[in-house]
């Protein structure tokens, strides 16, 4: 490229000489750039499925998102086009909220004892509290995650790490059953929030399961941490949120967790969301 916008002013060998570069290939360089870009249509969509899904698709599931698209280009090829266009998807970082208090009552078992798979829907649930700490302020989400595809089956967010924060949750997720015969196991860490009496009701109430991670024990409920490690470093880490309200972050967590259940590739899914994948089933989401 330099060669060809200074050959009007210097000849091409005193170019290749202070170059050093050879005639053979500079004209084999040149010829390359010359040919049209055969992967030029794939590009653009690689970066329009990277861009509408957060920034946060690697080679591979960009790979699987490639197939609506009609277009099969191998995982190689991909991770290729990606390095080429500068499209990194982000790494993790680590930051946990505690909500622990102490011993305040008695805990359950550990019913869960890190198997997390489950082989139907509302067998075995998760939940914790995760913080996340803007300009604006401070903002929790409690959810519900379903073991059997990793589903976020309910969620609450607020400014506030209460009991009405993990109650509100609760009761929607209880809601989500509450035609149904399955009487889920529902694991957590031992925070002060899963001892109140508001959630010991709402639990027996439901007739639902406890169980409780080991005290200091944050692998006994990986998969939760695992789905709260996924979406700081796909939707929180990579922006900026120093010109965002509290209200405004609140709606793209939302917004996320909607995008995660319904759309968001997962490859352990065959390369479905949970809720494709338990349309494909002939599950009701």
């Amino acid at each position: 490229m330099l060669v060809d916008a200074l050959k009007q002013t210097y000849s091409l060998p005193e170019l290749l000489a202070v170059l050093g570069l050879a005639r053979s290939s500079y004209f084999y360089h040149r010829a390359r750039r010359l040919v049209a870009d055969r992967h030029a249509s794939a590009r653009r969509v690689i970066e329009d499925i990277f861009e509408r899904n957060h920034r946060c698709y690697g080679y591979r599931r960009i790979s699987a998102a490639l197939i609506t698209h009609q277009l099969l280009i191998s995982e190689k090829v991909v991770r290729r086009l990606m390095r080429q266009e500068g499209l990194i998807a982000a790494t993790t970082r680590r930051r946990r909220y505690g909500s622990y208090r102490g011993e305040i009552s008695p805990a359950p078992e550990n019913l869960i004892n890190r198997d997390f798979r489950a082989a139907a829907p509302n067998q075995k649930w998760l939940t914790d509290i995760s913080e996340f700490q803007i300009p604006a302020g401070k903002v929790y989400l409690s959810p519900v995650i379903d073991c059997f595809d990793g589903l976020v089956v309910s969620w609450s967010i607020s400014t506030r790490p209460d009991a009405e924060l993990v109650n509100t949750m609760l009761d929607s997720a209880i809601e989500s059953v509450a035609n149904c015969d399955e009487r889920p196991v529902v694991h957590s860490d031992r925070g002060a929030h899963y001892r109140w009496p508001g959630w010991l009701s709402r639990m027996s109430d439901a007739r639902l399961i406890r169980s409780m991670s080991r005290k200091g024990c944050s692998p006994d409920n990986a998969a939760c941490e695992g789905f709260f490690g996924r979406l700081k470093t796909e939707m929180f880490y990579p922006r900026d949120w120093r010109a965002s309200t509290v209200d405004e972050f609140i709606e793209a967590l939302d917004s996320y967790i909607r995008w995660y259940n319904a759309t968001r590739i997962k490859v352990s899914l065959g390369s479905l969301s949970p809720i494709e994948y338990r349309q494909s089933l002939g599950i009701a989401a």
